[in-house]
């Protein structure tokens, strides 16, 4: 197993991570692959530019998959670890035209609240991969 270290920019999306984590079936299989109920949203990272592979590594990686219902895409899914070692899962949406440098981040609780974050603020998050 290995662990990556990522850092990048907390910003401000639009909502659309927040309504997939809504979806009963969604929020059923993070529950069952990763043990939490997410929290109804996402905390959305921009990469710093010394860590824009870590796409491409992802891709490379074995993921968590969460199975799509009808008309939806595949999402892989990543065990991590955010500040201080909350458990939290990172979550890259396989829609077309996705941000490259972005990663979206899942917990069981607001990580926005819980870290008093706020646009432009560096976070860290280790990834494990498999």
């Amino acid at each position: 197993m290995k662990t990556v270290h990522v850092k990048g920019k907390v910003f401000s999306g639009g909502g659309e991570g927040a309504r997939f984590i809504e979806l009963p079936w969604v929020r059923k299989q993070i529950a069952e692959k990763f043990g939490f109920l997410p929290y109804y949203g996402t905390l959305n990272v921009k990469l710093t530019e010394d860590n824009v592979n870590l796409k491409k590594l992802l891709k490379k990686a074995k993921a968590i998959e969460i199975s799509p219902a009808k008309g939806f895409r595949r999402g892989r899914c990543f065990k991590a670890y955010f500040i201080d070692n909350m458990g939290c899962a990172i979550v890259i949406p396989e829609i077309e035209n996705y941000p490259e440098g972005v990663m979206e981040v899942i917990a069981p609780i607001n990580l926005r609240e819980k870290f008093q974050l706020k646009d432009g603020d560096l976070v860290g998050v280790k990834i494990t991969l498999c």
